[in-house]
């Protein structure tokens, strides 16, 4: 009697375990990198101020970005610096990118995303971000632009035996939408 009970007791747990789906930590999604730029549109003093707000938000020091072309109409010789960009990793990204979905109300569009699986988005102004308004530094426009990634990625990225991510492992635009 009571090997009976017991028995249809695992049975019952058995049935419960089947019923789940089973979760693939492979598969989830994850937050490679956060790349953020602000493109100012000429070199000097407006510039090094964009170059000090990046580095209130992220806390390391940003790159300068050159232009390749002269375009006389915009006064932008070749070779000019005219924007900086910094890119974060870790738990950092995180939480750069929650402040920015906050400021964006946590609501993209599907032109925000790409058939690969990133995105991105632009905030107006960075003091909206929690960064304190300073009148020496003005107030700049940022893009952020996010690469989700899969465990298993660096399979198609490493040196010594290099291998192609398959069609199933792939992230599409739909999952990087419901992440």
């Amino acid at each position: 009697d009571f090997e009976l009970e017991d028995n249809l007791k695992m049975a019952e747990e058995y049935d419960e375990y089947e019923n789940e789906e089973p979760q693939n930590i492979m598969k989830e999604l994850s937050v490679e990198k956060l790349c953020l730029n602000i493109c100012v549109g000429q070199s000097g003093d407006r510039l090094t101020r964009a170059a000090r707000v990046l580095e209130q938000l992220t806390g390391q020091p940003p790159v300068y970005s050159k232009s390749r072309l002269t375009v006389r109409q915009f006064g932008i010789r070749r070779n000019e610096r005219i924007a900086v960009h910094c890119t974060v990793r870790g738990p950092k990204a995180l939480e750069i990118l929650e402040k920015g979905l906050k400021v964006k109300e946590y609501h993209l569009r599907e032109e925000n995303f790409s058939e690969t699986g990133n995105f991105g988005f632009g905030v107006d102004e960075h003091i909206d971000l929690g960064i304190k308004y300073d009148p020496g530094i003005g107030i700049y426009g940022l893009d952020f632009y996010v690469c989700l990634g899969r465990k298993g990625n660096r399979v198609s990225r490493r040196k010594h035996c290099r291998a192609r991510v398959g069609r199933q492992h792939k992230i599409t635009k739909e999952e990087a939408m419901d992440w």
